[in-house]
């Protein structure tokens, strides 16, 4: 797969090794005197290293390489190194918002019963360990699609939902439910609006919501759809709107993360009345 990863100019490295310490995942080794990248599974492509390097030797570049883990990483590297590396590692995510990936190394910590005081992390009161699962249990990546749908009273409508989270804040873009599917990209309030969204517009799909008036960061939501699209190689993109005029912010987004992207998808916008109805439906 494609993916952003870090790139070590051999002329231009001088050996000093300040970068190997600063990068907590354990992708960097000396080697005969030159900073290597050991594993592409273990380079998280977001660049703690480069502002160490006096030499400017390090840089990010995009090309085929094995997908990050997460889980492999925290088991392999960061753990083993004890607390304060955890912690930075924690702090690494937090700080470029990578969600998915938090919520993954904090599921590990969790399995292996190690504790974290996440003040030092978010700057919050809260307490990450092995009695509370840490972090926001809301955000744990769960994977349903599978599952045999069932309903609690004969003839009541069975949830379409293939994954948990679907805010697009907490949503990992390379999630495997994203992965070559068709996304439907949905402004909060219009499963509220239609009754038959799972039915006729969430079936077979993979979801993300948001709301392009009151969440923040919205250069995040650009960059997580354009790593959907690059990364995840999602096929189609719906994108589904009240009729309200700030909701046609979610297609801005969506039209700049496809600007930025290397590839090209259908885009297929909906705009629902405030009572549940198509407006308007066309490809963009």
């Amino acid at each position: 797969m494609k993916r952003q990863i870090i790139k070590i100019d051999d002329d231009k490295c001088n050996g000093c090794g300040l970068c190997v310490p600063n990068c907590a995942e354990g992708a960097l080794l000396m080697i005969d005197n030159k900073a290597r990248l050991i594993s592409d599974l273990f380079c998280d492509g977001l660049g703690a290293c480069i502002g160490h390097c006096p030499q400017g030797a390090i840089s990010i570049e995009e090309r085929e390489a094995e997908a990050y883990d997460e889980k492999r990483t925290m088991i392999e590297n960061i753990i083993p190194k004890g607390e304060n590396t955890i912690i930075a590692h924690l702090k690494h995510l937090y700080d470029h918002q990578e969600e998915g990936y938090l919520s993954e190394a904090v599921d590990v910590l969790k399995e292996k019963n190690i504790p974290v005081d996440m003040k030092t992390i978010t700057g919050k009161e809260e307490k990450m360990n092995h009695h509370h699962g840490g972090g926001c249990p809301g955000s744990k990546i769960v994977d349903f699609a599978g599952e045999k749908k069932e309903t609690a009273n004969q003839g009541s409508q069975p949830s379409e939902l293939t994954h948990w989270p679907v805010q697009l804040h907490l949503v990992m873009p390379t999630a495997a439910y994203y992965k070559g599917k068709d996304l439907l990209l949905a402004a909060d309030c219009v499963a509220f609006a239609m009754g038959n969204f799972h039915s006729d517009y969430l079936k077979g799909k993979s979801l993300a919501i948001a709301c392009p008036k009151l969440d923040s960061n919205k250069e995040v939501y650009v960059e997580k759809i354009r790593i959907m699209i690059d990364e995840a190689k999602v096929n189609t993109i719906t994108v589904m709107m009240m009729e309200v005029p700030c909701c046609g912010g979610l297609v801005h987004m969506v039209k700049e993360a496809c600007a930025k992207a290397k590839r090209k998808v259908p885009v297929k916008t909906a705009l629902i009345s405030l009572r549940g109805e198509i407006l308007n439906e066309e490809w963009i």
